[in-house]
């Protein structure tokens, strides 16, 4: 039986040796100097070699142990590096189910399925404040406290309603977990109520008729880039939510047919959605083609002019003309068209509805709505874009005073 002095005076040779101790077991000496413990035996009539680990980090004594351990296993019937080799890929597979693993390979399905872009950035955002908390762990092991440890870091910051976006995205990557059998539920379904209810916060929207009109005048008299003065310009006629109008690309546009065609993956719904152009947007926007009909977007962004105006580029607008975050917001137009639209018992609502590319609940309705109110909405949107124009020419233009103080018109 070999001294822990034989093995550690053990030097290496030209060629591998070995160093014989006792029932198969012996230590293999190569010519880069390493010492690794390996064990001989016969299982099924075939003679085998079990790796059991390198010396000197296990020891003689640890070595002779695991020899044991795996002579029994072999009278139990089992084979020892068939054992190992299963554990080891079981351990690589764990690996590969962490979490994050699973949460980017969720990432990718939702890019393959066309996403869109500014939405998979927030998930991204979202989920990169989950891993250093539960991005090692492997996702089937992973409990509904540990869970609920990412949403009450993002919780603690008062940022209520991303930790409630945040609950939503954990769910999704733990539902796409147990359909790829990574997992067998989604600890964060459980987690419902349990972190603080965000306040329902509806985006700041003019309403009143005269102060409408007085918006208007002061957007005509708005000085700073050109760009963003068409953009809100164009925002109370089209009814686009702020990222569908800044994405917007010239090939949009069918100036015979008079349709602004927005497709599916850059509505929120992820639906093409078409808007009827009233005479006052068609010409807007061939005086915006004048600008940047030479670019792919109608609305580039400022020293990046191959990609789309920035998201806050019409928010930081209205904050020049003097308006707080209080009183407009880009989102705002639509609520504007929404509330006057319908004030007016002139238009089917769900014209309306249809019209601000909201889905309806019920799938009956919205396969009907999804078709039906196209000559209606025509109407509606050139009516108001009239109504607008008479709203605007209530009062001279106003220049803006940049925050400093804004008369009505």
């Amino acid at each position: 039986m070999l001294t822990h002095i034989q093995v550690a005076a053990a030097k290496p040779a030209d060629k591998p040796y070995k160093l014989h101790d006792d029932k198969g077991l012996h230590l293999l000496v190569r010519p880069n100097g390493s010492k690794l413990w390996r064990m001989r035996y016969r299982f099924l009539d075939k003679q085998k070699e079990l790796h059991i680990g390198p010396w000197p980090q296990i020891g003689i004594a640890e070595a002779r142990t695991r020899r044991d351990e795996a002579k029994a296993r072999i009278a139990a019937g089992n084979d020892p590096a068939v054992e190992k080799k299963r554990a080891r890929l079981a351990a690589k597979f764990a690996a590969a189910n962490t979490f994050k693993e699973v949460a980017e390979e969720w990432i990718l399905k939702c890019e393959r399925e066309g996403l869109a872009p500014v939405t998979l950035d927030k998930i991204k955002w979202l989920l990169a404040k989950a891993y250093p908390v539960i991005g090692s762990l492997p996702i089937a092991q992973i409990t509904p406290h540990e869970a609920l440890a990412v949403l009450r870091k993002v919780e603690a910051t008062g940022r209520y309603e991303s930790a409630r976006r945040m609950r939503s995205v954990l769910s999704r990557v733990f539902r796409y977990g147990v359909a790829t059998i990574r997992c067998d539920k989604d600890v964060a379904a459980d987690l419902r109520g349990a972190i603080a209810t965000p306040k329902v916060k509806h985006f700041a929207a003019i309403t009143s008729p005269a102060e409408v009109g007085a918006l208007l005048r002061a957007i005509d008299g708005y000085t700073g880039q050109a760009v963003t003065r068409m953009a809100m310009r164009l925002s109370p006629h089209v009814l686009l939510r702020p990222g569908e109008l800044r994405q917007a690309e010239w090939s949009d546009i069918d100036i015979e047919s008079s349709i602004w065609s927005v497709p599916a993956d850059r509505m929120k719904m992820r639906r093409p959605h078409r808007v009827p152009l009233s005479h006052q947007v068609l010409a807007m926007i061939e005086e915006l083609r004048e600008i940047t009909g030479h670019r792919q977007h109608m609305f580039p962004c400022m020293g990046k002019p191959r990609k789309a105006m920035s998201e806050n580029a019409v928010n930081q607008g209205l904050r020049r003309l003097g308006y707080t975050t209080n009183e407009m917001t880009a989102h705002g137009f639509r609520a504007m068209a929404a509330t006057l639209l319908n004030e007016s018992g002139r238009w089917n609502a769900d014209a309306i509805e249809r019209q601000l590319a909201h889905v309806d609940s019920n799938q009956v309705r919205r396969a009907y709505a999804r078709g039906a109110y196209w000559d209606e909405r025509v109407t509606m949107m050139q009516h108001w874009s009239d109504q607008l124009d008479l709203l605007r020419d209530g009062g001279k233009v106003l220049r803006p005073d940049f925050g400093k103080s804004r008369a009505a018109g």
